[in-house]
């Protein structure tokens, strides 16, 4: 937990409701999300009990499975999903427009919109993942044979749990973590896992504090559990005799009382998160993912395989390679986008902020082969500046140019900082107006950067080390992946 985060669940405790840790919200947020509460059996490895499901506030579907523990029922709620989620996901296949060529890249067509799935938890999360890794291998001929579209269904499960690993992606969210992101309350971070109590501290009802909303929140029969556990009482006392009895009208009105509470608290989530402007960097990330989604269709189309049970050695590195670059631009992202953000990291010492107290916007360096613009600017700042000289810095003002810090000097209130300006400035030797931060000007500086960075080599498939396992056998998909487990 950061100093400002800390500070701002103190001021909670203070104030009696949840503070604002974000100037803008950092995820994309449909306009039509598919919100997806399931359930689970206790006891039972991702065993299906129920899900309430649907893209609009009006018109849940629930979906029950009498006997969880019967595997041709578990199928047969996958394949009522499926007509669901497919459908919904089918929706958003359209439109397309062109992508322009760029660096090494040539014209693609892309959706112009994805879908977007809400689930109330990490744990949602974890749930969409098992259950796509147990039907995406399924058979749909012979022997256990399942509907066709409980295999699709997996894969594509699969392919959004995936992404939902994926920095800044923002095609699975749950909403604990996407409120989490932009609030902070006066409890601690386990109890931010309980949605009700997390929705309680931001928006308390009337004559209430989000203390009182919280422990409200502790009481199982007006907010059951959001899932995908469900409250031991209600399993011993409700579930447990409905399932025995087989009577499914009995276990739906149960099972709606549980679920319909959570399906509520998802609708004001997304209310709360719309409520916020859009930080200006989530547009963009946003097109990544409809990139994803239209690879993933097309892939899907074109016949390819579903997705292996484990990555081999190669995939595996080049996987985690992918994920570190992409956290550290996400988080470069969130602080160019939002002042708050950014605070955290003068205080960490990793920026800056300050004032320009002098500007040489046409200064030449003449050193080299052949002269190039180099302007320099003085700043004067209270932060504690930690830079060594050489090192390079960004402004989120002028995202395009580099600072090169040339010194860095104590003063009585703080330091002064000289950099040497590159970039964002055209090819001439005269630097167009604006373009050079001018004297008064107030600017923050820091090492997180957007620039690229080009990925890290590694080895070809078939050239995977001895060490690594050597070269993985080409994936097929067999009946040894036909009959794994739900676990």
């Amino acid at each position: 937990m950061s100093a400002l985060t800390a500070l701002a669940r103190v001021s909670a405790v203070s104030s009696g409701v949840a503070q604002r840790i974000a100037t803008v919200r950092h995820v994309h947020l449909s306009d039509r999300p598919l919100v997806f509460i399931p359930l689970a059996l206790a006891g039972e490895a991702n065993a299906p009990l129920a899900a309430l499901v649907g893209s609009s506030f009006d018109s849940p579907q629930l979906l029950v499975v009498l006997q969880p523990r019967n595997r041709d029922e578990r199928f047969a709620f996958a394949a009522r999903l499926a007509a669901v989620f497919l459908s919904y996901v089918d929706s958003f296949r359209g439109e397309t427009e062109t992508v322009p060529a760029g660096r090494n890249t040539d014209p693609r067509e892309r959706y112009v919109d994805a879908p977007q799935i809400l689930v109330p938890n990490g744990g949602g999360v974890g749930f969409v993942r098992l259950l796509g890794r147990s039907t995406r291998f399924r058979r749909t001929e012979g022997e256990y044979a399942v509907e066709p579209s409980v295999p699709l269904l997996g894969r594509w499960l699969t392919f959004f749990a995936e992404r939902a690993e994926y920095p800044g992606s923002s095609l699975l969210l749950n909403m604990t973590g996407a409120l989490g992101m932009h609030w902070a309350t006066g409890q601690s971070a386990v109890e931010d896992a309980n949605l009700a109590a997390l929705v309680g501290w931001i928006d308390p009802p009337d004559g209430m504090t989000g203390a009182d909303a919280a422990l409200e929140a502790e009481d199982p029969l007006t907010w059951p559990p959001a899932g995908p556990a469900t409250d031991p009482t209600f399993d011993n006392e409700i579930l447990a005799p409905a399932i025995e009895a087989g009577s499914l009208s009995r276990l739906e009105s149960a099972l709606r009382r549980q679920l319909e509470p959570t399906w509520e608290l998802m609708w004001r989530g997304v209310s709360l998160l719309r409520n916020l402007p859009p930080g200006a960097r989530v547009e963009r990330r946003w097109a990544e993912d409809r990139d994803a989604f239209t690879g993933y269709a097309s892939y899907v189309d074109e016949g390819g395989y579903p997705q292996a049970r484990r990555d081999g050695a190669v995939a595996a590195a080049q996987r985690l390679a992918r994920l570190e670059r992409a956290q550290v631009l996400y988080d470069a992202q969130r602080a160019y986008d939002d002042p708050l953000i950014l605070a955290e990291y003068r205080l960490t010492g990793e920026a800056f902020a300050g004032t320009v107290t002098a500007s040489a916007p046409d200064r030449i360096d003449d050193s080299g082969k052949r002269r190039v613009l180099r302007p320099r600017v003085t700043v004067s700042s209270s932060d504690p500046v930690r830079f060594e000289p050489g090192v390079s810095v960004v402004s989120p003002a002028r995202p395009s140019q580099t600072g090169r810090v040339v010194s860095v000097s104590p003063l009585p209130s703080g330091f002064e900082v000289v950099l040497e300006l590159s970039g964002g400035m055209g090819r001439g030797l005269t630097a167009p107006p604006g373009s050079v931060p001018e004297v008064g000007e107030r600017l923050t500086y820091t090492t997180l950067t957007e620039s690229y960075q080009a990925p890290a080599a590694f080895p070809a498939r078939e050239e995977t080390p001895w060490t690594h396992g050597g070269p993985p056998v080409e994936y097929v998909p067999d009946d040894d992946d036909a009959v794994e487990e739900w676990s």
